[in-house]
């Protein structure tokens, strides 16, 4: 079989995924260990009997619903590949919002950040490359993906970023000038639960009560004792959540209460303020 023939059978994908053509490339790329330049500037390649069969391993994966960063092993967030594993969600576009968001706020040159519930390590790596002199602590619940995190963490060498294992504020000191969190708010009856890649990824990372609020309503109202005077609270929620999320930060006294909308114009990423009594009290 070509190359260009290969990349025919995306047509197989058309039931299992929106993108069947995105899906067909990254798998041949993976299978081939080349870019996906060389897709197309070789067509005429000619598979071997052994890659053929690989690819029909990578393809019935793949139809049986496979997250095909699960078979690859990685996934591209902001400007580089991590690794991921079933012990974490799968990073999104969707998220990239919340990393420009953070890089916006005007922190400090020397600002310390904590990212809760920091999975592959998506969101504090990224803004460890854009910030070299920001000292990030990121934290995870589950043991495996702090180790996931920190192994993309060696492999991108950013050492402005430490790894640690508890449940949200559990194991951090505090001080932050910003607290970031991607936290479980999907509603455990979503039925998009249960279609899709949602499938594949850990329930504890996706789901909370409270219709999706619970984990965000619990890392608000920590956040107050681990931020600094005029430090921010970011998180990321659903496209439905926003005002429920800004009345909360409101209630619990946090100001400049500010929602930020996706490419696809959802309120995707909600923030406040944390002042001190005297700065909070001179602000009303």
């Amino acid at each position: 079989m070509r190359l260009d023939q290969a990349l025919l059978l995306s047509s197989e994908l058309t039931d299992v995924s929106p993108t069947p053509d995105i899906d067909l490339e990254l798998l041949l790329c993976h299978l081939l260990q080349q870019p996906r330049s060389y897709l197309f500037t070789w067509p005429e390649y000619q598979l071997s009997d052994a890659e053929c069969q690989q690819l029909t391993e990578l393809l019935a994966r793949r139809k049986a619903g496979e997250p095909v960063a699960h078979i690859i092993g990685q996934r591209g967030f902001w400007s580089f590949d991590l690794a991921v594993s079933s012990d974490t969600l799968i990073p999104r576009p969707d998220t990239e919002l919340l990393v420009e968001t953070a890089l916006q706020l005007g922190l400090p040159v020397d600002a310390r950040v904590a990212d809760l519930g920091t999975g592959t390590g998506a969101i504090a790596l990224a803004l460890a490359s854009e910030q070299p002199y920001w000292q990030l602590v990121a934290s995870d619940i589950v043991t495996g993906a702090v180790a996931l995190a920190e192994r993309n963490r060696q492999r991108l060498g950013l050492n402005n970023v430490t790894l640690l294992q508890g449940s949200w504020f559990e194991p951090h000191q505090g001080g932050y000038d910003l607290v970031i969190s991607n936290p479980p708010y999907i509603d455990e009856q979503d039925p998009h639960l249960a279609a899709g890649d949602l499938r594949f990824e850990p329930k504890t990372a996706l789901v909370a009560a409270e219709k999706g609020l619970a984990d965000i309503r619990c890392i608000s109202e920590q956040a107050r004792s681990y931020l600094q005077p005029g430090g921010w609270l970011l998180f990321e929620h659903g496209y439905e959540q926003a005002p429920a999320v800004r009345d909360l930060l409101q209630e619990l006294g946090f100001t400049v209460v500010t929602t930020w909308r996706d490419l696809a114009d959802h309120e995707r990423v909600t923030g406040g303020r944390w002042l001190n009594k005297e700065e909070h009290y001179a602000d009303r």
